[in-house]
């Protein structure tokens, strides 16, 4: 069998669509899935600009929603027809078995490919470990909830599982990308307040209204830090980087609320976005307010118990996904789509349709 692929071949070269080739058998654990759509992630920059020491060639993405086509011996929990959500986090991790990765490459001019981290869903069909496949409702749309696998995950796990903000606690978002957006979606589910956005573009803020945002702030007019402070009385409960920029991360540590005599510990900060390079923190604010940093990857997700909370969300208006996705490209598009993400031209979230 083949299918049209994306193949990242080349450092600083387009990325071209290909033919690969697969095995008429699907090799044991594994699931062989047709892809409807894929989510078009800020993370796989860092793959084209080389911060991730991509091996060549290799293919790309991370989260689509699909139909299984086969499957190999020892899979149970999916079936031929059933439709599903593809992700990078395996479906139910278990503590002690490692790390879930896939073993079956595909062809392409004779060379094996594999996904760059372990998955892959620029392409008609991914082939991987099952554990990255979760089975859905046949209702589920095709093509909105392929960012469930990762944008929604990252951003909206993060708000419920990492920092599990409650209603009336005040929530900033720094970056109001895809994943930021879904960051607010899920605080304004909490029923999080004030819910406070902040970002370089009006036009982008703006948008984060549809989603929660009750405060919006302009970096490039006002500090930051000092707006949280002041709208908060002293700092917000939680802060997010959706960004991962070395000013940001410093800035949601200062954003977040001090320590009080009373015996509360103060505010917690969270790195959600994938940055890269060295970020400098400043250990007096933590050290004096008892502030609190983590990164949450993936949300803390566990895709078999969150994944069908998001979809709930969706389906109960609470999680506008249709909105969310505001560009679709075919996968002859993808270095066009990759351009426009590069640029910040992309206001929520694009994908590409197969």
């Amino acid at each position: 069998m083949q299918s049209r692929t994306v193949i990242f071949a080349e450092m600083g070269k387009p990325l071209l669509v290909e033919q690969v080739d697969y095995d008429d058998e699907v090799a044991p654990g594994h699931a062989l899935v047709r892809n409807f759509a894929s989510g078009v992630c800020h993370s796989q920059l860092h793959a084209l600009h080389g911060h991730t020491n991509p091996t060549f060639p290799t293919v790309l993405g991370h989260e689509s929603t699909g139909e299984v086509v086969a499957v190999g011996d020892g899979v149970d929990h999916v079936a031929p027809g059933d439709k599903v959500l593809v992700g990078w986090l395996p479906r139910n991790p278990q503590p002690g078995t490692g790390r879930t990765v896939s073993t079956a490459p595909v062809r392409w001019k004779g060379e094996d490919l594999n996904g760059h981290a372990g998955i892959y869903t620029w392409s008609e069909h991914t082939l991987c470990n099952a554990e990255f496949v979760l089975k859905v409702p046949d209702a589920t749309p095709n093509e909105v909830t392929s960012i469930i696998g990762c944008a929604v995950m990252t951003g909206s796990g993060a708000v419920t599982n990492s920092l599990n903000v409650q209603k009336g606690e005040s929530c900033a978002v720094y970056g109001v990308g895809g994943v930021g957006l879904c960051a607010i979606a899920a605080a304004a589910v909490r029923e999080a307040d004030p819910i406070i956005a902040v970002d370089l573009s009006d036009e982008k803020l703006d948008f984060a209204k549809h989603f929660g945002a009750n405060v919006l702030i302009n970096a490039r007019e006002v500090d930051p830090v000092e707006e949280i402070i002041r709208i908060t009385d002293g700092g917000a409960d939680y802060a997010i980087d959706a960004i991962g920029a070395p000013e940001t991360t410093g800035q949601i540590i200062d954003s977040v609320r001090p320590s009080q005599w009373d015996g509360r510990r103060g505010g917690v900060a969270a790195i959600i976005g994938s940055g890269i390079g060295r970020q400098e923190i400043p250990t007096r604010s933590m050290l004096q307010g008892e502030r609190t940093l983590i990164g949450t990857l993936g949300g803390s997700c566990i895709p078999e118990k969150d994944f069908p909370e998001f979809l709930r969300w969706y389906h109960e208006g609470q999680l506008d996904l249709d909105a969310l996705v505001t560009e679709r490209h075919p996968i002859e598009g993808i270095n066009d789509a990759v351009g426009r993400l590069e640029r910040g031209e992309v206001f929520g979230r694009s994908i590409l349709t197969f």
